[in-house]
């Protein structure tokens, strides 16, 4: 049922993804997940650790930056609203201006409306959320269509690309 690609944007019917592909290029992306969260890390302690050599935050009696941020309660939960916003904003960037993480483009898979449309930044966060950090792909293996719960709940499918397709978004930067 794969159609051929077509470059003006019009939309093509594309088979929905299968669980174990998503959960491929799942595993693919959890590993850029993993360094955008090192990376997020690196640069808040970095920012945390700036502010208290500059005095605008005192050490309150700890004796290393990293007790302090671990010690305080309301330090410690803005350094990990920083990290979980920061691994967020990675997937919601990539579902929103291209439909495909990294992950997703190696097992040519893209994320959009059935009509072929992108999502919003703001549809694609709310399908984050609705992800539950993965366990919402789960509901493919019940659901007959291959929907998983944040496709229903966002209107959205993941579908699988030819490799034409996948080469054509590659060259084009659609």
């Amino acid at each position: 049922m794969t159609t051929s690609y077509m470059p003006n944007n019009e939309h093509a019917n594309f088979p929905r993804a299968s669980f174990i592909k998503r959960c491929g290029a799942g595993v693919y992306d959890l590993l850029l997940a993993v360094a955008v969260y090192m990376v997020a890390g690196a640069i808040g302690f970095g920012i945390f650790t700036g502010l208290t050599a500059s005095g605008l935050i005192d050490m309150a009696g700890f004796e290393h930056v990293s007790d302090l941020l671990n010690g305080t309660a309301l330090y410690k939960g803005i350094y990990q609203f920083w990290i979980v916003l920061c691994v967020g904003l990675f997937y919601i960037s990539f579902w929103s201006k291209g439909g495909q993480t990294l992950g997703m483009r190696a097992w040519r898979l893209k994320i959009q409306h059935p009509n072929g449309q992108n999502l919003s930044m703001v549809t694609a966060a709310a399908r984050l959320i609705w992800s539950l950090l993965g366990i919402g792909n789960l509901w493919i293996l019940i659901n007959g269509d291959k929907l998983a719960l944040q496709d229903m709940m966002t209107r959205s499918e993941v579908v699988e690309l030819s490799k034409e397709a996948n080469q054509m978004r590659n060259w084009h930067g659609v």
